[in-house]
């Protein structure tokens, strides 16, 4: 199969293709945001690669005419909520005019699988399920993300192509590109700081180990039957929720650091949500997805070798 991923040099991305280059034709829409590379030389060669911003319609139409995908997998984005919050007018043009137009250059007939998220959601005190009226977001991100829902939605039916939205959780893993909790706690402990500030430690989230995204988006791309013209909503997680301080806890024991945890106010977010985790029972039964690494093995992989960039670590020293 001939698929094409955008904002494949990110976290996920980055992932998923080399997990579809195993048995595919990839190729991959990035305007290289991040200024690096992430592939190797190796890799790149084996990639169909377009350097192309999402927010440029007539280069992104260009691209796709060009490669001929059988499925477009859209990751690009501006999902770390900070940036979101702090540069409205690029997370609504990258998240929602650019997923219009990705919607908008999808073929007919190709899939076209969309990466939304748990944000989406409200809190509730159950594993959310999609087909759920707890459809509420808490910040910039989220309601983009919504936004962007709506336009698959039109375009599936408008120019006939079978379409899924994957409402993403919580990633986790080596490799992360920006600083979430976890690769900025890693950050500092590699830096030799033993005392971490940290906001909320009690909100619960469903963490998932990025191997284990790569494989989910690999199955909703390349399995089941959704019809041109239809869309499917599925959740991609765990069904397990753990807290910061069950995160610190994994951490402690597999550094072997005492950590002291400082909590600092200026680092909680009013929009913070008690809890969040998938209900994955529609993506296991529709696509025959099931996660296989758990929250133990993810923080000792990222322990072990963080894939972080090096001026993350350089600031706390």
């Amino acid at each position: 199969m001939r698929l094409l991923v955008t904002g494949g040099n990110g976290y996920v991305g980055r992932a998923l293709c080399r997990a579809l280059l195993k048995h595919h034709h990839v190729g991959v829409i990035d305007n290289l945001r991040l200024n690096t590379m992430r592939f190797t030389p190796a890799e790149v060669n084996s990639l169909s690669w377009y350097n192309v911003d999402i927010r440029d319609s007539k280069s992104l139409h260009e691209a796709v005419l060009q490669f001929q995908p059988d499925v477009i997998v859209h990751l690009a984005a501006i999902h770390f909520i900070p940036d979101c919050e702090n540069n409205v007018e690029l997370a609504v043009s990258t998240n929602v005019v650019g997923t219009a137009n990705v919607a908008a250059a999808c073929p007919p007939g190709c899939r076209l699988v969309f990466a939304s998220t748990a944000a989406v959601y409200q809190p509730d005190s159950a594993p959310h399920d999609e087909t759920a009226s707890l459809i509420g977001p808490a910040d910039v991100y989220g309601w983009t993300k919504l936004q962007g829902e709506h336009y698959i939605k039109y375009f599936a039916d408008k120019r006939q192509f079978p379409a899924c939205i994957v409402r993403l959780f919580n990633v986790i893993g080596p490799g992360e590109t920006n600083p979430h909790v976890m690769p900025e706690i890693i950050a500092q402990l590699k830096a030799g700081r033993t005392a971490i500030s940290l906001g909320n430690l009690d909100a619960k989230r469903d963490y998932i180990h990025v191997d284990d995204v790569a494989s989910g988006f690999t199955a909703v791309a390349t399995r089941g039957d959704i019809k041109p013209g239809t869309v499917e909503v599925v959740n991609l997680g765990t069904s397990e929720s753990s807290s910061v301080k069950q995160l610190l806890d994994n951490l402690q024991e597999c550094s072997g650091i005492q950590i002291q945890i400082l909590q600092d106010p200026t680092r909680m977010r009013a929009s913070d949500r008690p809890f969040l985790a998938a209900n994955i029972s529609r993506i296991r039964q529709e696509f025959q997805w099931n996660p296989t690494i758990g929250i133990k093995q993810s923080i000792a992989e990222m322990w072990r070798d963080p894939d972080i960039p090096r001026d993350w670590i350089d600031r706390y020293q």
